[in-house]
């Protein structure tokens, strides 16, 4: 079976600025989802090429290591490919063939701007898809990385790890 894509798009109050250069401070993701990210480790300058690797929490569904390497970087455009080299085994880490995402910021205005993401996944039984249900829980992941971007310096009511509902097969720094 080919490769399946799913996309979506939302709407943020912050300029696309801003959000790019949150979405790009990897390192400070521990500290931006306390409890759900313990530990990050980047190799690279952030460019093609750079592995970004994550030890999760054990509280978050069971923790894990989750590695990404960066494929494309545009500051211009906004724009964020990556591909997911390791996930945690879980719900559906270790179904997974191939992962993949494109993540693109697009200014509406000067503090808002829509956040726009495409998620390309292979399973590794060639025969089947996720569940419309799985593939939502998938961009409400990335979607929610990317709210708790937008927070930052926002007190929260709840930690990350609860808000978020974060799926193991989500790739966190990714913001979404």
């Amino acid at each position: 079976m080919a490769p399946v894509l799913i996309s979506d798009e939302r709407a943020v109050a912050v300029s696309a600025e801003r959000l790019w250069k949150l979405f790009l401070d990897v390192p400070a993701m521990p500290k931006v989802c306390a409890g759900f990210i313990d530990v990050v480790e980047v190799e690279g300058d952030g460019g093609p090429g750079t592995v970004n690797s994550m030890k999760m929490n054990p509280a978050a569904n069971g923790g894990g290591l989750y590695k990404t390497r960066v494929v494309a970087r545009d500051d211009a455009a906004h724009v964020f490919k990556s591909e997911v080299l390791e996930a945690p085994a879980g719900e559906l880490g270790d179904k997974l063939k191939s992962h993949s995402t494109e993540t693109k910021l697009e200014a509406v205005g000067d503090g808002s701007c829509v956040a726009k993401l495409k998620v390309e996944y292979e399973l590794a039984d060639t025969g089947s898809s996720l569940s419309p249900e799985k593939e939502k829980t998938i961009l409400e992941g990335y979607f929610g990385m990317l709210k708790s971007q937008d927070d930052r310096g926002i007190p929260r009511r709840q930690p990350c790890r609860i808000r978020l509902k974060m799926h193991p097969s989500i790739h966190p720094s990714h913001c979404w």
